[in-house]
């Protein structure tokens, strides 16, 4: 992808992140356009990140007080988050979604076969989560537009949501710490933590 085309699917994903955490109902207009971008990107995806992508999910992992046995990756991409969930937790099952049926498609071309047992992954809207309410004990978004209603119905009680920017402000879809407080607060979520692990920035939330 060219510099000028990366530029404008940045700013895109950074406009979209913004309008839908202001008015969800918004989604239905741009997940379109959104997930076409991301299909796009699959072949390279998996290429563009970095090892420090991940710094501030593992800072928010090690805040854990209970080993989860149910993890939900929203957002996968190419899965690996999924592949680094499974591996740290090795008696969880890893649930990893996407919009984008061609990131999906790399998640499973991708997936070692010592964890098929234990990971898999769906194409599935985070707006319109297709899994039962309190199916999961962890929920991780990792540069994830995050839908609060959604986050909290599939969220176990005494379980957690991690939500992470790999680059902090920077990330193309990002949503300000004060922002997530307040609409994770607003549907059942507390003792909020808010973390820096290198470039990027996450909160964990629990719901009680």
């Amino acid at each position: 992808m060219n510099s000028g085309l990366d530029r404008a699917c940045r700013r895109f994903a950074r406009f979209v992140t913004r309008v839908v955490v202001a008015q969800p109902v918004l989604w239905r207009i741009f997940r379109g356009p959104l997930r076409a971008q991301f299909d796009r990107l699959a072949p390279v995806w998996e290429g563009r990140r970095s090892s420090e992508s991940f710094a501030p999910v593992e800072a928010a992992l090690a805040r854990l007080e209970v080993v989860p046995g149910r993890i939900l990756d929203l957002g996968t991409g190419t899965g690996l988050a999924a592949r680094l969930l499974a591996e740290r937790f090795p008696s969880a099952e890893v649930v990893g979604v996407d919009v984008s049926p061609a990131m999906v498609a790399e998640a499973r071309r991708m997936l070692p076969p010592t964890l098929t047992l234990r990971v898999d992954f769906q194409v599935a809207d985070g707006a319109r989560l297709p899994f039962a309410d309190a199916s999961f004990d962890l929920v991780v978004l990792l540069n994830m537009i995050p839908f609060f209603d959604e986050l909290a119905r599939v969220t176990v009680d005494g379980g957690a949501v991690i939500v992470a920017s790999s680059r902090g402000a920077e990330t193309p879809i990002y949503v300000p710490g004060e922002v997530l407080r307040r609409r994770l607060g607003r549907v059942g979520f507390t003792r909020l933590e808010e973390l820096v692990a290198g470039p990027g920035t996450a909160v964990v939330a629990r719901r009680s």
